[in-house]
């Protein structure tokens, strides 16, 4: 008897054990779907789901921006209302400004947008800015740099000294040119030159269409020079100074239901690293369970190291 009653209550420790097991199973389960779901559809998909203002941050060096685009078609379908992009950057590639330009024209079609300059906002990045609807900047904040450059360094006397030197065969005589390695010919100089020329006059041209410019006022701008907000102002390349409660002030003009919306940041979606719904689903674990500043460090992280200044670029440092 006493066999078949250790057996009864080994019975119900396993079953229960089992039990244990089930429920974490189906806990995990549950879990990786969601993160799975939020690597679709982004953290959007839980989040956002009442009217409101969006706020976009573009921090840093501009390069690639594809998470932007992306980001930037979900808040176009999304409960916004408004979008504000808050800047802080002084540029990069120009493709990526000019990404970050078609993206942001494309998002003002559904939404009004208005940029807010907070610290700077050069080359690149104001080529961003004029993307938006309108744009405000603190009185001391950075603006402007118009302008396009390609940089390289040039070692060939530094080789010359130590004796070195780099044989290569061309297809033709600039290809590859200037390669760093041999004084500059004027011939690759002046290839380089056209192609700054001509992107340098396609951002002149679109400064001057967007801030409505007469030639005089665009030359006195587009010199590659930063200026002040209140220069900047004076200047129009900008429409106001003050900081973000002025962007919502412009957006509540028209709509005066906007000074009563909540303003939510959109964070943009992991798109280079190796497991891009990992860091979404920690993140926003991080945050369900109160977390805020490990999901915040999750969600910062960088994917790949900082961008090299090389190529050609629309960025300005001193």
């Amino acid at each position: 008897m006493s066999l078949e009653t250790d057996l009864l209550v080994d019975r119900r420790v396993l079953r229960r054990k089992l039990s244990v097991w089930r429920v974490l199973a189906f806990l995990f389960l549950a879990v990786a779907l969601v993160v799975a779901y939020l690597a679709i559809v982004g953290t959007g998909a839980l989040q956002h789901r009442s009217p409101h203002i969006a706020r976009i941050k573009l921090d840093g060096f501009v390069g690639d921006q594809t998470a932007n685009l992306k980001l930037f078609d979900q808040i176009a379908t999304s409960q916004a209302e408004a979008v504000i992009v808050r800047i802080n950057s002084p540029g990069g590639t120009t493709s990526g400004g000019e990404a970050l330009y078609d993206g942001l024209r494309k998002l003002s079609a559904s939404k009004p947008t208005v940029a807010f300059i907070d610290g700077l906002g050069a080359s690149a990045a104001y080529m961003a800015a004029v993307g938006t609807d309108h744009i405000v900047a603190r009185r001391s904040s950075l603006v402007g740099s118009i302008g396009v450059l390609v940089q390289y360094p040039n070692v060939s006397k530094l080789l010359d000294t130590l004796g070195v030197s780099v044989e290569a065969v061309k297809s033709s005589p600039l290809k590859a040119s200037p390669d760093g390695f041999t004084p500059t010919s004027p011939e690759a100089r002046a290839a380089l030159a056209s192609i700054v020329n001509d992107t340098y006059g396609w951002f002149k041209d679109l400064v001057k269409d967007r801030r409505k410019f007469d030639d005089a006022g665009l030359a006195a701008v587009a010199d590659g020079r930063v200026f002040t907000g209140k220069q900047a102002l004076d200047l129009k390349l900008i429409d106001e100074m003050g900081d973000e409660t002025t962007a919502i002030a412009w957006l509540s003009k028209d709509k005066p239901r906007m000074k009563a919306l909540p303003v939510e940041d959109w964070d943009k979606p992991s798109t280079t690293s190796s497991f891009p719904f990992a860091r979404t689903g920690l993140a926003w674990l991080a945050d369900s369970l109160g977390i805020t500043s490990l999901g915040d460090a999750i969600r910062t992280a960088p994917d790949t190291p900082p961008a090299a200044l090389d190529g050609l670029v629309s960025v300005w440092h001193p």
